[in-house]
């Protein structure tokens, strides 16, 4: 069984698909930079890196050479901190691609956007095979969710089996583009849509913008956990620039020790 079988309460998102160094001197860019920042994340309180990988321009690629190489590193580098990888289209990959990428890396675990690998609402065959193939193989699948209307279509998905059981969920509150701020007033529709399921999944959150650590906490509050770092908001609860991703572990950490006191 996947060590991420369960999700962790912390997961690490260190640079996301888009962000540069232009952005902040600390991102990381490289499989070295990513392995350093995870360290330190993990040293810091966080479970498991979300991890994306870039090519030499710096640029988010699917490309399971580098997906394997980074997962050999952190296996001696962090060997408790296990890796997700992301099948992320940015816009330039299809779902086949996506298929693909995982059938050749076959991760501990990877995220997947549902609007991405199931873009009709109709039957998807290929789309059905693929999820029941990461479940054969022990892949923990993290279905992303971007509105409440998805977590609602994915618990159909679910319960009709078109999607196997048990199921990880990721609400993202916010966007990167068009540039949408995270709010805490954005989390009931996404907890209302979870009643939708026979089961309550596993269920964490990410927050795009300043008001990050906010939705965390209240998440938190809610029964959920947490997806911090630099791939949705480079700044802490103070308002000022995060130091490093570490930086937004520890605050995290630090906020939610007041919410289980």
């Amino acid at each position: 069984m996947t060590r991420l079988s369960t999700l962790p309460a912390i997961m690490l998102a260190p640079n996301g698909a888009r962000r540069t160094r232009a952005d902040h001197p600390a991102l990381p860019m490289t499989i070295a930079e990513t392995i350093a920042a995870a360290q330190a994340g993990f040293a810091a309180g966080a479970g498991a890196l979300h991890a994306h990988v870039r090519d030499e321009s710096g640029a988010h690629v699917l490309d399971a050479g580098l997906y394997l190489e980074l997962i050999a590193e952190m296996a001696n580098a962090v060997p408790g901190m296990p890796v997700q990888i992301t099948t992320e289209a940015v816009g330039r990959y299809r779902p086949q691609d996506q298929r693909a990428l995982v059938q050749a890396v076959r991760p501990e675990a990877v995220s997947v956007c549902l609007a991405e690998m199931w873009p009709g609402t109709g039957p998807d065959a290929e789309a059905r095979a693929f999820y029941h193939w990461a479940a054969a193989e022990g892949i923990a699948v993290q279905h992303i969710c971007f509105a409440p209307a998805e977590v609602m279509r994915l618990a159909a998905l679910a319960g009709q089996g078109e999607i196997p059981a048990p199921v990880q969920l990721l609400c993202v509150l916010g966007r990167y583009e068009p540039p949408t701020p995270a709010s805490p007033a954005m989390l009931p529709g996404f907890l209302d849509a979870m009643t939708r399921f026979a089961t309550r999944p596993d269920w964490a959150i990410c927050a795009f913008g300043p008001a990050e650590t906010d939705c965390l906490l209240a998440a938190a509050r809610a029964g959920g956990k947490a997806r911090v770092g630099f791939e949705n908001n480079l700044i802490g609860p103070d308002g000022r620039p995060a130091r490093d991703n570490a930086d937004r572990v520890r605050d995290l950490v630090e906020q939610l020790a007041g919410v289980r006191a």
